[in-house]
């Protein structure tokens, strides 16, 4: 009995020092798989590249303060055959075109990575209220990047061309003529918009370095051009589904939710120059074909709208907006033809040293899609400054 008594003992004198030692060694395996990822990370950076022309930087580690410049703007078209069915002021046919472009919109944030893997977080701070969210993974010729950026607004331009009562004569007969408008309204409800952008691209020039010019993992140490293949998905979603927004679904043909999904294509071109040391320009442009376009659409009836159509224009405006009251109705899906968008970007990156860098690149995407109710397109842009310490 004393020895069992004396074993046990022994074990719990020692268990403190067997619990140390394991978690001693399991620290030793997650620093040893870090180091292990690490030099996986720093072949990626130029393996197979061409060293005269790219080399990595000794510190691996990125830290940027980004600043964002942006504008979005999507546009819709839609027609209404017989207007009159529905909004006794207009005949024929009627073209609507709501256009919600964002004001130009400031945003601040970072970027923090490794060899190129990373991720950003930019917040708005003047303009729209928006988002943005993006991570990146880039080698010496090849980068991927996600980029989610949800913003909001409520007062979209609007276009709108057909024919409509002009004047109602002494004998109460209606006068229409052509009538147009272009210029901004206010909505009840913001409109929401989040789009998501996933694109990919690889150089088949191995002196020449995606990954220079735009996320500066590596250093573009000559000046080389090269073509390059790439692909996107772009996904987006409009929302503006609200009682108080009853009018203008009524004016898109009681669309209230359109969402958008595509995949995209193409082969362009990038030219990295270098004219002194420390400082480059680099532009890039890749004509994608869209052949995947698929789009669902919410449709919704409204309290405006049957008052309109049993009532009267007149008895409709007289009802208050906290009076409307919208509800789904159908939900459709249909597929594009083959489109046309196009990628281009413009980066300028200067080495004050090894460590410290300054970085200016802008882009420009632009997205169509057409059904046999309603068309649109979706033209996005953006400027980002980035000063950025390696570590």
């Amino acid at each position: 009995m004393d020895k069992k008594l004396l074993a046990i003992l022994a074990i719990i004198i020692m268990m403190p020092w067997r619990l140390h030692a394991e978690t001693d060694n399991f620290g030793s395996q997650v620093v040893s798989l870090v180091k292990k990822a690490g030099t996986f990370l720093d072949s990626l950076s130029v393996k197979g590249l061409d060293r005269r022309y790219i080399d990595a930087p000794k510190k691996p580690w990125q830290v940027i303060l980004r600043g964002n410049i942006n504008q979005s703007d999507l546009k819709l078209s839609t027609s209404t055959n017989e207007a009159e069915e529905v909004m006794p002021f207009f005949v024929g046919d009627l073209t609507w075109e709501p256009r919600i472009k964002t004001n130009p919109a400031t945003y601040l944030g970072f970027w923090a990575g490794y060899r190129g893997y990373g991720f950003g977080y930019s917040w708005n701070v003047g303009g729209d209220k928006g988002r943005i969210l993006t991570f990146g993974a880039t080698g010496g010729s090849y980068g991927v990047n996600l980029r989610i950026h949800w913003f909001d607004n409520d007062e979209p331009e609007v276009y709108m061309k057909g024919t409509g009562l002009d004047e109602v004569t002494e004998d109460g007969e209606a006068i229409f003529a052509p009538i147009e408008y272009n210029g901004k309204v206010e909505i009840g409800s913001p409109i929401k918009t989040r789009a998501l952008f996933l694109d990919g691209y690889y150089l088949f020039n191995k002196r020449c370095s995606y990954a220079a010019a735009y996320d500066q993992s590596v250093f573009q140490k000559r000046s080389s051009g090269s073509l390059m293949a790439g692909a996107m998905y772009f996904h987006s979603s409009t929302e503006y589904d609200n009682d108080l927004n009853a009018d203008l679904i009524m004016l898109m043909s009681d669309i209230g939710v359109f969402k958008t999904d595509q995949i995209s294509a193409g082969v362009g071109y990038i030219y990295n120059w270098v004219p002194v040391k420390g400082l480059l320009i680099s532009a890039m442009a890749i004509p994608m074909v869209t052949f995947y376009n698929h789009h669902k659409m919410r449709y919704f009836n409204s309290t405006l709208k049957e008052v309109m159509q049993k009532e009267g224009w007149e008895d409709a405006m007289d009802m208050d907006d906290a009076n409307y009251k919208i509800w789904l109705t159908e939900e459709e899906t249909h597929n594009s033809n083959i489109r046309l968008n196009v990628d281009a970007r413009l980066s300028i990156t200067y080495e004050w040293s090894e460590r410290l860098f300054f970085n200016a690149f802008g882009q420009f995407s632009n997205f169509n899609y057409k059904t046999d109710y309603m068309k649109g397109r979706l033209n996005e842009w953006y400027i980002n400054a980035s000063l950025g310490l390696r570590l």
